[in-house]
């Protein structure tokens, strides 16, 4: 087994082949699953709900921002999967505490994405060139890369909050999902600014204030919205479940509207290619 380096820049090297896996991260948890098999999963959060009817087998520790950490140790994990932006650094601290091995991520790109993958199936003792389920995941990135060729991107808003409205910009994993499924992202190269209010025109923005935060994910106004002109509006199920409600809202300024998995644009690992493809198909049906 090869030393892996984590999104914290941490050296993650076992001395043997975990039997005994918690992961407090969904689209880990699944990956994992799917790579072991569920069997080697001895802990979850309450999120962690794919492979449907496996497993709901593996115990709960709570959920991804308040994982139980001394749930997680009687587990007697030979490691912990978790994630810098979905867990605490305080899950992660304590857990390191008490000696337990655990490997940290942030993929931000489907390049960063793959890259995780192997190295999870690295870290579970998995030649990844043998791997039959990395095989269908790359079989599935290359279509996805292959169609993405074929047309031009349609302009999207994927909102991922309604009051405040909020979306995310190009330096997240959405994004990159989204680019590969055939669509752009409008909000690309905006940025959320501090305070707050500036967000919403209300102030203007404070650089220093700015500093150390997260931008990602800005705060806009539906005339920012229209100004930048979307050819679609895409809703996911989550992180906030948009329903007909939000979507008449929508309608009301003349914009077409469609419905998307959350986890399509969200869930790393795995499922990446299969992801896009689903979400070319709904973006395709709204090209002329």
């Amino acid at each position: 087994m090869r030393p892996v380096v984590d999104a914290l820049g941490r050296f993650i090297e076992l001395k043997h082949v975990p039997k005994r896996v918690v992961s407090i991260v969904p689209s880990e948890t699944e990956t994992i699953a799917l790579l072991a098999g569920v069997e080697v999963l001895v802990g979850r959060t309450e999120y962690c709900v794919e492979p449907r009817g496996q497993i709901e087998a593996v115990p709960t520790v709570g959920g991804t921002k308040n994982a139980k950490v001394e749930a997680i140790e009687a587990l007697r994990p030979d490691i912990v999967f978790a994630n810098q932006e979905e867990n605490t650094p305080e899950i992660v601290r304590k857990l390191e505490e008490k000696g337990i091995p655990v490997h940290v991520s942030f993929p931000k790109t489907i390049e960063e994405g793959r890259a995780l993958v192997y190295d999870i199936a690295e870290l579970l003792g998995i030649d990844p060139k043998s791997s039959q389920a990395i095989a269908q995941m790359e079989e599935e990135l290359a279509q996805a890369e292959a169609q993405r060729k074929t047309r031009r991107p349609l302009r999207v808003f994927c909102p991922i909050w309604f009051d405040p409205l909020m979306t995310f910009n190009d330096e997240t994993f959405m994004a990159d999902m989204l680019d590969l499924a055939g669509g752009h992202n409008i909000f690309g190269d905006r940025k959320r600014r501090y305070p707050l209010a500036a967000d919403l025109g209300l102030a203007p923005p404070d650089e220093k204030k700015a500093e150390g935060r997260d931008t990602r994910y800005p705060r806009v106004r539906i005339e920012e919205v229209l100004e930048r002109a979307p050819e679609l509006v895409l809703l996911p199920d989550e992180p906030y479940p948009f329903t007909e409600k939000e979507a008449a809202f929508f309608r009301s300024f003349g914009l077409r509207v469609c419905f998307v998995a959350g986890r399509d644009l969200s869930w790393y690992g795995l499922r990446m290619g299969e992801s896009a493809l689903r979400v070319r198909a709904i973006l395709d049906r709204f090209c002329a």
